[in-house]
């Protein structure tokens, strides 16, 4: 995986997870942004092992700020 798509691939695996939790727990789509991503944060640590290496790479490090960051920037 090159470097120039781990942007796009960490916004793909926040959407994954977000997806997932919004699943599980409907009343989190009314949740505020920084919430869900404290939430959205945990569930990636919790299930990082069974991402890909790739996906891992791309995640590591990721902090809830950048996840927030990244569910409040909607891509056109």
């Amino acid at each position: 995986m090159s470097t120039q798509n781990a942007p796009v691939t960490k916004r793909q695996i926040v959407n994954r997870f977000l997806a997932r939790l919004t699943s599980e727990d409907p009343q989190m789509y009314y949740a505020s942004t920084s919430e869900v991503a404290r939430q959205l944060y945990v569930m990636i640590k919790e299930y990082n092992n069974r991402l890909s290496v790739e996906e891992q790479a791309v995640v590591r490090g990721i902090t809830s700020e950048q996840i927030e960051s990244l569910l409040g920037f909607k891509e056109r």
